[in-house]
């Protein structure tokens, strides 16, 4: 395999939070599956229930590297920031579709190609 350094961050304002641990596990497991990618860990997902900072914390180790949610659902429209680094190909749209499941109000996102300098990449059309 050659290795590919992908690198998909996105930020998104939405109004359905997650907030269900067995919940969050097989969404994570199912974006795992659909952008053909093979789990070595996890997907280990706890709630942190510190005011000011609550929210769900999903993190699964992959053959090709890791893909981490964090949620803060305390503020209106709650916060979720998902990072996804694999080291080949990633068709970004399959987890944009992913994310689009919390109904985003806003969302921004950086797709950068690590092996070349952080190079921004541009989204499919």
């Amino acid at each position: 395999m050659e290795l590919k350094h992908k690198h998909l961050l996105v930020r998104a304002e939405v109004l359905e939070p997650p907030k269900d641990l067995k919940v969050m596990r097989k969404w994570t497991k199912s974006l795992i599956k659909d952008i053909d990618m093979k789990i070595l860990a996890g997907p280990y997902a706890k709630y942190c229930d510190v005011v000011g900072n609550r929210g769900l914390t999903c993190v699964t180790i992959i053959e090709t590297s890791h893909i981490t949610l964090h949620s803060w659902d305390e503020m209106n429209p709650a916060l979720v920031q998902l990072d996804v680094y694999s080291c080949k190909e990633l068709d970004e749209t399959i987890v944009f579709d992913y994310v689009y499941k919390f109904i985003p109000v806003r969302m921004s996102y950086r797709y950068f190609d690590r092996e070349n300098n952080f190079k921004l990449i541009k989204l499919k059309k």
